[in-house]
């Protein structure tokens, strides 16, 4: 039986890819009949991180046979809506939309929560702007106690003083967590819009949220406030309302999308569309590119934290093996080409937790509005967008008097901060700087705070440097600049309750 073993081995590296699994099972078989044989036949690899995709796909092709309907929670393509419709509100506009780029929405819906009580003269309202994939649950409510995306800043006396101001929160058109994007149903054609949704930017998921804010008769913004995506949101509500929006918090954001930023959201996009489930995003009544979806979260994981963080949390430490993979020798330990790392387990694990929790065509559509993002003078023209006025006291220094107050708020000491010594004029400024600052005119007389942090590699600090000096040289006199110390990257804004939130309270 030995002699069969050794005529079989090479038999199979001869055999066709189509016949390899026969091959397989009769190598199995005659390694089974002779124990000094299984010493010198091969052992193919396993790999568990392949597996469990497999299994994943499986899990999900099992649901379409069963007797749940798609809306189900635990059905094959979520209904996106996390959380549950119930929990907030949504505001129809039933009339057709124009946007940026030429197409136009029939219609659409925003969905948005809020907090805090609206004054009687509706002046005290501030509209708060979500990152990339986050829904409209900032924080807790009755309707939904679970703890939302900015639980820690978001409440009586904290940086978004509910107490105080009355806080929206809306998922931005195009999104899957109750606004209208491309999962949801075209009413023209009775189903989902898929990629023929049109294109979108930062200023069509602005002009929508100023619909809602007619919808809700607020005419008039306290302050506009957003991190990342929602930084870029922010400015886009000053620029194009500057006299609707009074103060504006950018934190962790741009005024215009980065080459580095771009190529790495391409990237994300890019292992999103390969995934073969994709089919050109006409899967939503079939398997969703989940393992597509898996790789574009690990990609953008690494752009959200630092290495030094990593360095701390995980070093070079590897991860602990259940007690039916340790080597009887701890020294032979051999790697894995499956996660391996502590970091890697982390990042599979981020990938596994998100890639059935958000719509991958949201993912692609609302990435490339952020790509597109440039307030610089030639793209505003280039857009045929024409620069709104600036705020009232173009002639003069802000006065902060002008503004309504809402109740119970001091009188805050006036502070120039163009130019301190912590931010002097750039010895090297970027090239299009000037053409930044021509773009920025509309928000000359809005108070402003930008906020930065020196570990973000997805929007580097210098970002926000030249935003504060492009404001300056439009004449803005109430621009307020910090930069933020610690490990945790770009999720800072997420993490640093003390320092983000210290400074947006002192702003407001």
């Amino acid at each position: 039986m030995s002699a069969v073993v050794a005529r079989a081995q090479p038999v199979v590296h001869l055999l066709k890819r189509s016949h390899l699994k026969v091959a397989r099972a009769r190598l199995n078989v005659a390694r089974a009949s002779s124990s000094s044989a299984v010493h010198n036949a091969p052992i193919w690899p396993s790999f568990p991180c392949v597996d469990a995709h497999a299994d994943r796909e499986s899990r999900i092709r099992a649901s379409f046979s069963s007797s749940e309907t798609r809306a189900s929670s635990d059905g094959p393509e979520p209904p996106y809506a996390r959380p549950s419709p119930q929990s907030y509100h949504v505001y129809h506009h039933a009339s057709p939309i124009s946007l940026t780029y030429g197409s136009s929405l029939p219609s659409f819906d925003i969905a948005y929560e809020t907090w805090g009580t609206l004054s009687p003269t509706k002046d005290n309202a501030i509209l708060l702007h979500t990152g990339l994939s986050a829904s409209s649950h900032a924080a807790s409510t009755e309707l939904n106690p679970s703890e939302g995306w900015w639980e820690k800043f978001v409440g009586p006396g904290l940086a978004l003083d509910t107490d105080k101001y009355f806080i929206i929160c809306t998922n931005v058109l195009g999104g899957c967590y109750g606004s209208t994007g491309p999962s949801s149903i075209d009413p023209r054609t009775n189903q989902p819009y898929a990629t023929t949704f049109p294109i979108l930017s930062i200023f069509d998921m602005v002009r929508a949220q100023f619909n809602l804010l007619d919808h809700l008769g607020i005419n008039y913004l306290y302050a506009s406030v957003g991190s990342s995506m929602g930084a870029m949101q922010s400015l886009a509500a000053g620029w194009l309302y500057p006299q609707r929006v009074g103060k504006v918090v950018s934190i962790s954001g741009t005024a215009r999308s980065s080459p580095s930023a771009i190529a790495m959201r391409f990237a994300q996009r890019s292992v999103l569309m390969a995934d073969p489930n994709w089919n050109n995003g006409f899967y939503y009544d079939r398997l969703p590119p989940h393992t597509g979806m898996k790789l574009a979260r690990q990609i953008a994981t690494i752009t959200y934290r630092s290495g030094p963080e990593w360095d701390i949390r995980f070093g070079r430490k590897v991860r602990p093996l259940p007690l039916s993979e340790e080597p009887e020798d701890a020294v032979s330990r051999s790697p894995a080409l499956c996660p391996d790392f502590l970091i890697e387990t982390y990042l599979d694990h981020q990938g596994e937790q998100f890639c059935l929790k958000y719509d991958a065509n949201s993912l692609i559509y609302v990435s490339k509005a952020m790509d597109l993002f440039d307030l610089t003078l030639p793209a505003l023209e280039e857009l045929n967008l024409a620069l709104p006025s600036p705020s009232p006291s173009s002639s003069a220094p802000y006065d902060p008097s002008s503004l309504p107050k809402p109740p119970h708020i001091a009188e805050a000491p006036r502070r120039h901060t163009s130019h301190s010594k912590h931010h002097p004029p750039p010895p090297n400024p970027p090239p299009h700087l000037p053409d930044l600052a021509a773009g920025l005119a509309p928000l000359s007389n809005t108070p402003t705070l930008i906020l930065g942090v020196q570990s973000d590699i997805l929007f580097p600090v210098e970002q926000q440097r030249e935003v504060a000096d492009a404001l300056r040289m439009a004449g803005n006199q109430r621009v307020s600049y910090y930069e933020l110390g610690g490990v945790w990257g770009h999720d800072t804004f997420l993490l640093d309750v003390q320092n983000v939130g210290g400074a947006i309270r002192g702003f407001l």
